[in-house]
């Protein structure tokens, strides 16, 4: 393994605006941020968000305050999280997509007080106003002068900027809550995940040691800010190493490589439906001329090994989760035969498989991957409002976390699944994502979702959604014939069909919930395996 190089922070010094201070002393006009043709130094970036402080202060904000940001990627998105952090309120991130229930349901369940909001997006606000109770300030993004809106009092960002650029007087506890970050909901409510900035810290420090981050580095996200992998997994990680950020609005993948090339980008962190779109892309003559010394990709794919020599760079790998933190990392020069693993766990943290009883398995038996932590300076992260949950998903000493995984005989982690993503068919648990790596192993395809369906003997079927390469086309009994080479016969899709696209979510997830109900519901024209007469070998 590559030696790791420590921060040294001391633990009374993590809240994220100590240590934006502290950057900005350290690196004044060295630059910080890159967001297309701007840029802003570390002086530039502290300087920005006292005036955020003082100006929320003079609103009315403060310490405790739970705070809706309502923003797409832009300068004023990071901005912002850097202001609030400074006076001890916390950042309520709402995903931008959301509108009508759903948004009066974050807005309400979060006890928000204010909502900064991005102009283009304030008329989703205004249809649900009257529906959110405790909240009495809108600070709108974008426009010169404020909207007169009945019941709130209403600023702009720019008024905000209007004030002092000197430090808030506000004493900030690492034990301060930083963020309240909304899981998908895919299994149920969506929750809110109460954060203490201790917690993000030691995230996102753990993600610049482990994972080598260097202040020579330029660390490219395209993730939305409203999730934590782009904050605490890109920006604020980069920060602390002295490094240099580039901020895209959302992932393009026409435009991804131009970009890497462009800002001179050296790192970044991909989800595996991003690394299937790339890898799905046309090669091209300029593929592997870039800068890039490391790829950051959840999970590993089996075609990781050719990924690696067309676009010129180290892939690693980490499991983490938004309701617990850094469990392990997979850091550069580690065993070539683990490539495909999550690597080992970080210092402080114990991993355990186990079975539905709660049992712990041994090695290389695949179960639920549950963690805990012995560090103090770690800090418990839990489910807002919901204590029931909290004490459900934290029995018996280990926080449960809805993957599936194993250890190897070293220690090493493999993630499987989402335990609401197997598919449990005639006595056989399926991995959707291993029969998804198989199918994009066939040249044709560019993209797939794997998920169960019901059948009429009332179990699931497995059902492939796949998107072939521009121009081309596949014929689904020669796809069932390839994944017969590839995988145990009981794997092998009885349901194929063939969309256009995928639908996904503003992460790039894709939303196979969506293709469950719409498949489900027309299965009778789905073409399927049985119905044409297929046999597989045993």
């Amino acid at each position: 393994m590559e030696p790791v190089r420590r921060l040294n922070i001391p633990l009374e010094e993590r809240t994220l605006g100590r240590l934006l201070a502290r950057k900005a002393a350290e690196n004044g006009d060295k630059t910080l941020l890159h967001f297309e043709d701007q840029t802003f130094s570390y002086r530039d970036t502290d300087r920005i968000a006292n005036r955020l402080a003082n100006g929320l202060l003079g609103l009315g904000a403060g310490r405790g305050d739970h705070i809706a940001l309502m923003m797409d990627n832009s300068p004023e998105t990071l901005f912002v999280n850097f202001a609030l952090a400074r006076i001890g309120a916390a950042a309520a991130p709402v995903n931008t997509a959301a509108k009508g229930d759903l948004l009066a349901y974050f807005l309400t369940f979060s006890d928000v007080t204010t909502l900064i909001v991005d102009a283009a997006l304030l008329e989703r606000f205004l249809e649900i106003a009257d529906r959110v109770e405790r909240l009495a300030r809108i600070v709108v993004v974008g426009p010169a002068t404020a909207p007169a809106i009945a019941g709130f009092q209403v600023t702009t960002y720019a008024e905000l900027m209007a004030h002092a650029d000197t430090p808030p007087p506000v004493e900030v506890s690492i034990d301060d809550t930083i963020a309240l970050l909304f899981t998908s909901g895919t299994t149920g409510q969506s929750k809110a995940i109460v954060s203490p900035h201790r917690a993000s810290l030691y995230f996102a420090i753990g993600r610049a040691e482990f994972l080598g981050f260097l202040p020579d580095d330029v660390v490219y996200t395209c993730l939305p800010l409203f999730h934590g992998n782009a904050l605490y997994a890109a920006c604020v990680p980069a920060m602390l190493a002295d490094a240099s950020i580039v901020l895209a609005r959302r992932f393009s993948a026409s435009r991804f490589w131009d970009d890497v090339r462009r800002y001179g980008v050296t790192q970044f962190n991909l989800l595996s439906s991003m690394t299937n779109i790339l890898w799905g892309q046309e090669p091209h003559p300029l593929d592997g001329e870039n800068e890039v010394r490391q790829c950051t990709m959840v999970p590993v794919p089996v075609f990781a090994h050719e990924f690696e020599q067309r676009f010129n760079l180290k892939i690693t790998s980490s499991f983490a989760l938004s309701d617990f933190g850094q469990v392990s990392f997979l850091q550069l020069g580690y065993p070539p035969e683990k490539f495909r693993s999550a690597g080992l766990p970080r210092p402080g943290v114990s991993i355990s498989i186990q079975d539905d009883d709660d049992t712990i398995l041994p090695p290389n038996q695949p179960g639920e991957i549950c963690v805990r932590n012995d560090d103090p300076a770690y800090g418990r992260r839990h489910y807002y409002k919901m204590p029931e949950l909290n004490e459900q998903s934290r029995r018996n000493g280990w926080f449960h976390t809805g993957d599936r995984g194993y250890l190897d005989e070293d220690g090493y982690l493999y993630f499987v699944d989402r335990k609401k993503d197997a598919i449990r068919r005639r006595g056989e648990n399926i991995s959707s994502w291993e029969v998804e790596q198989a199918i994009l192993r066939h040249p044709a395809v560019a993209e797939v979702a794997v998920f169960p369906v019901r059948s009429e003997m009332s179990e699931d079927e497995v059902m492939a959604s796949v998107v072939c390469h521009a121009g081309q086309s596949l014929d689904p009994a020669e796809l069932v014939r390839f994944c017969e080479k590839n995988m145990s016969y009981f794997m092998v899709p009885r349901f194929i069909d063939f969309p256009k696209d995928l639908p996904r979510t503003a992460t790039e997830k894709v939303q196979k919930r969506f293709l469950r109900q719409q498949a489900e519901g027309r299965l009778h024209e789905v073409w399927d395996r049985e119905k044409a007469g297929i046999a597989l070998e045993r």
